[in-house]
């Protein structure tokens, strides 16, 4: 009975999922404030629970078009590092299992820092297959930055070691690779598999910069991530750039010494 089990236990069985469905009735009639304030908790971690399974659906449904089509190779492919003003641009593409569930994948860009690493090794422990594509600064000054980003992806899509039967591509079209494919503007918010390689894009990318930061710790990126924070700006103006830096890009290229 539940009256003869005290409130720590149940909220370890709650904590647990380890209750019956008669112990959950048992719980529902039981009058202690503390077991039923156990209960409200225990309803709105379900119904969140509920939200995120039902928004993970929700951006499968491009994937389930082509599982149901016969078609499971499906890549999806996204970028990181087009903005900043050093560092590289880094792509990853990611074939997922059609079985496939993380909890509160989104946008790597609205997931926090121990999220985005947490759900690195899930999902690179998970794929089917997965490839980085990393292009410097030095190719971003020499062919531009979105001829860099592309150049990037289809470095990503060679690394898989299973070629993909379609591409689901983040707001980007590699016409030069012979498969087919769909360019989906915020597809790291509608697609799993777009998701999924945003955050392998930009996990890779800011331990990169993190590294950069090391060798020039004046310039911030191991936080600014080569983006154009304050102090970033103060110490490109007062040392110019460092061989990182992206020289075609404004301001950096009026910072040149």
């Amino acid at each position: 009975m539940a009256e003869h089990k005290t409130i720590q236990e149940i909220k370890q069985m709650l904590q647990t999922d380890t209750y019956t469905d008669e112990e959950w009735q048992q719980f529902i009639n039981d009058q202690r404030k503390g077991v039923q304030k156990l209960i409200q908790t225990y309803q709105k971690k379900l119904e969140k629970k509920n939200q995120l399974k039902q928004q993970f659906e929700k951006m499968k449904v491009y994937e389930k078009s082509l599982y149901q089509k016969g078609m499971y190779r499906v890549a999806g492919i996204d970028e990181a590092g087009r903005g900043p003003l050093a560092g590289p641009v880094v792509a990853a593409a990611c074939i997922l299992p059609e079985d496939f569930y993380l909890e509160g994948l989104n946008d790597s860009k609205k997931l926090s820092e121990n999220q985005r690493n947490e759900f690195f090794e899930r999902i690179r422990e998970a794929a089917v297959t997965y490839g980085i594509g990393i292009v410097d600064n030095q190719m971003i000054d020499r062919i531009n930055i979105y001829q860099a980003a592309k150049l990037a992806m289809k470095k990503a899509v060679s690394e898989l070691t299973v070629t993909p039967e379609y591409l689901f591509i983040d707001a980007m079209e590699l016409k030069d690779l012979p498969i087919p494919q769909l360019s989906l503007t915020k597809g790291d918010q509608r697609s799993i598999s777009i998701a999924a390689a945003s955050i392998l894009a930009k996990v890779t990318r800011d331990r990169m910069m993190k590294e950069i930061h090391e060798q020039y710790p004046e310039y911030g990126f191991g936080t600014n991530m080569g983006y154009g924070t304050s102090r970033h700006l103060e110490t490109l103006k007062s040392q110019g750039p460092c061989p990182y830096h992206r020289l075609t890009f404004a301001p950096v290229k009026d910072f040149i010494k």
